[in-house]
């Protein structure tokens, strides 16, 4: 049992209607999926959050060679292969992101191999579904008064549709900002609401949005304060006792150890398509758990990162942890995104606000051929390498 080929599919959706977030504007969702095939035919997929491009050329010149006849069920020797291959100039950024979709693959394939769901494999199967939140309420080109109705339309929609919470995309002004979660609150006033900001604060600008949603009772504050200033974090949970968290942004257990450490960050939610894969994904999560920090994954992209968030969560335990413990939460981005709705035979299923923990081997995601040629702008095979 050998890994026999390695492929990588850019794919892109095209938006009819451009979002925006305080960074940028969303015109296109891209991603590169990863397919790692046996020399039994049996095939595992993964997924890298970022530039496809980059990703695609770092598997094929660096990373897939590593992985061409090796078992595929050293899953943490593989990791440390490839980390240990490019450490001297690699330790973050677009390299780490490519090794975190071939682990990705590699979590699937083991499944398959051993015949048991990802989660089994990672501690547990210990629920069967998992709460969602819904992503969305993202910025659109007209007014901000007729912006902020229709987002909280938008909220409207998603709560109706049985999401145990809708988070609110901050960041545009603070006085948009402010102005939107107060409307979005006295809508909805028994509802659990949760805030992004994507990282577009300075400190007194995240003070006054903080203390906002604090006399709100939104459930957290997400990323206020630039990746870049972590220390920024304890400064400012000292002045608010809203939760704080972050880490979208950043890889490894290394580096989440010293965001962590930082302290005044409360959620810790690395994205397992880019802080390393499913593998350290895990390691992330028991270094959180040793300083009592929850991890919450953050999810974009297609069903095969949601797939790997969803039997994450289903395998993890809650901080402290009781007998009557908390339901951990599953994001779901509910922005416009074929590469998600349109390109699996088997998705992740979705009902009333809950995300079915599936129950075949890997990760569960069946991927429609016929739609990923369709959605496909460049395709390399190891094969030809």
């Amino acid at each position: 049992m050998k890994i026999d080929r390695i492929q990588t599919f850019h794919v892109r959706h095209q938006l009819e209607e451009p979002f925006a977030y305080s960074q940028l504007t969303v015109r296109s969702r891209n991603a590169l999926l990863i397919e790692i095939t046996l020399d039994d035919g049996s095939s595992g997929w993964g997924e890298c959050y970022g530039p496809s491009e980059l990703y695609q050329a770092a598997v094929r010149h660096y990373y897939g060679p590593l992985l061409l006849g090796t078992n595929p069920l050293e899953t943490d020797q593989h990791w440390h292969h490839m980390w240990q291959q490019t450490l001297d100039f690699a330790r973050r950024g677009i390299m780490m992101g490519a090794i975190s979709g071939l682990d990705m693959a590699l979590w699937d394939l083991k499944g398959q191999v051993l015949g048991r769901p990802a989660s089994e494999l990672m501690g547990g199967r210990r629920l069967e579904q998992i709460p969602c939140y819904a992503t969305g309420m993202y910025f659109q080109d007209r007014p901000e008064p007729e912006l902020i109705d229709s987002l909280v339309e938008e909220a409207a929609h998603y709560l109706e549709q049985g999401f145990a919470g809708v988070k609110v995309k901050i960041g545009k002004n603070p006085t948009f900002d402010i102005a939107l979660v107060t409307r979005v609150r006295e809508a909805f006033p028994e509802a659990l609401l949760l805030s992004d900001a994507n990282h577009a604060y300075d400190l007194p600008e995240a003070e006054r949005v903080g203390r906002v949603l604090q006399e709100l009772n939104y459930g957290w504050f997400e990323e206020p304060l630039s990746p870049e200033h972590p220390h920024l974090y304890r400064q400012l949970q000292e002045k608010l006792s809203l939760p704080l968290a972050t880490g979208e942004c950043e890889q490894t257990r290394w580096g989440f150890q010293s965001l962590l450490q930082a302290g005044g960050v409360q959620i810790a939610q690395p994205d397992l398509a880019y802080c390393g894969g499913l593998s350290e994904g895990l390691k992330i999560r028991t270094l959180a758990s040793s300083l009592g920090i929850n991890v919450i994954p953050h999810v974009w992209g297609t069903m095969v990162n949601m797939a790997s968030a969803v039997h994450f969560q289903s395998s993890g335990y809650g901080e402290p942890g009781r007998a009557e413990a908390q339901l951990p939460l599953l994001e779901c981005d509910r922005s416009p995104n074929a590469l998600r709705d349109a390109l699996f035979q088997t998705p992740i299923e979705i009902h009333n606000g809950f995300a079915a923990v599936p129950s075949s081997p890997g990760l569960g995601v069946v991927v429609d051929r016929q739609a990923l040629e369709s959605y496909c702008v460049s395709h390399d095979d190891s094969s030809g390498w």
